[in-house]
């Protein structure tokens, strides 16, 4: 009698191992529960890399924090007093210009590049790859090679310019030392080095562009400019959106070329939000304003982050 009850509770015990390991199953099994398992790892990620840091440095901005002592609430303070600083107001202008002209210029040879890059070419792939190669490099070490050709007794540009007659002596331009200079060199190395983004993003974008629209024009007698400004343009113009966007945001919080190119000088010529906003921050100590420098744009960006999303969902 023993012996026949302790079997039934094994078998119900079982039964209901069974029934639990099923249920789970069939929970785990739902499309909800599997598409959140799938986005957990990134969401992990961006909240311990992305909004930790940047709930930190919101704090940071909005108190008087210095390096080894506690800060204090401030308010608005921080921001404040940046719009009275003539050293912050030469940073914004300078954020603007290099940005602005930067993404100008990497906009209109990238799309150039892409344009010849889609032809047919002898060694097509390799020149493809080479094309790659500023973007491949580590941004410090290609600037550094730079940052020898710019250099004021050794550049190799002033020497280009020297025998081709455009300059007096090999010395006459002091590229990081002028400030119109130095900021002509940063915005040179920038579109150098994403000059690569661009070409190969509208690459893409001119392959998907199908051949049949281009053989129905040619059949209507369109010639190439027409084709490139009835066809190319506006069937790349989401790509170019969302490309000019990213190159934005980058190009705005660029730190490496103008920290190894000039660390901001010529008398803060170059300075932009990321370069002041190391200076004042971690090596002068103030963190409060450093923190504040670094997020002075953020609500800018947000703004045209909206309104370029909302041109491409009417495309």
């Amino acid at each position: 009698m023993i012996t026949q009850k302790s079997e039934e509770k094994v078998l119900s015990i079982s039964a209901s191992k069974d029934s639990l390991w099923q249920r789970l199953r069939a929970y785990f099994q739902r499309d909800t529960v599997v598409g959140y398992l799938f986005i957990s790892p990134a969401l992990l990620l961006l909240l311990t890399l992305v909004a930790y840091p940047f709930c930190i440095a919101l704090y940071f901005s909005v108190s008087n924090t210095m390096v080894g002592v506690p800060g204090s609430f401030v308010g608005f303070r921080n921001f404040i007093n940046l719009l009275h600083n003539d050293i912050f107001l030469q940073t914004l202008q300078n954020s603007f210009i290099f940005t602005s002209v930067s993404v100008f210029f990497k906009t209109i040879l990238g799309l150039t590049l892409a344009l010849l890059l889609n032809q047919q070419l002898w060694f097509k792939k390799f020149i493809r790859g080479a094309v790659l190669l500023p973007f491949v490099i580590p941004t410090a070490l290609s600037t550094l090679g730079w940052w020898w050709m710019f250099d004021s007794l050794y550049s190799v540009v002033n020497w280009t310019l020297y025998h081709l007659g455009l300059l007096g002596s090999p010395s006459e331009l002091n590229w990081l030392g002028t400030p119109h200079l130095a900021m002509a060199a940063v915005i040179i190395v920038n579109v150098w080095r994403g000059l690569p983004f661009f070409a190969i993003s509208i690459l893409a974008g001119l392959v998907a562009i199908p051949r049949e629209l281009y053989e129905a024009a040619e059949t209507d007698g369109a010639g190439k400019v027409s084709k490139f400004f009835y066809i190319t343009l506006p069937l790349l113009r989401p790509v170019l959106v969302i490309v000019v966007l990213f190159s934005t945001i980058f190009t705005l919080s660029d730190f490496n070329i103008v920290y190894v190119l000039t660390r901001g000088g010529p008398i803060n010529s170059t300075h932009l939000f990321a370069t002041l906003a190391n200076q004042v921050g971690l090596v002068s100590g103030n963190i409060g304003e450093g923190a504040a420098i670094s997020l002075f744009l953020f609500p800018i960006l947000v703004i045209i982050v909206y309104f370029q999303l909302k041109m491409i969902r009417k495309e």
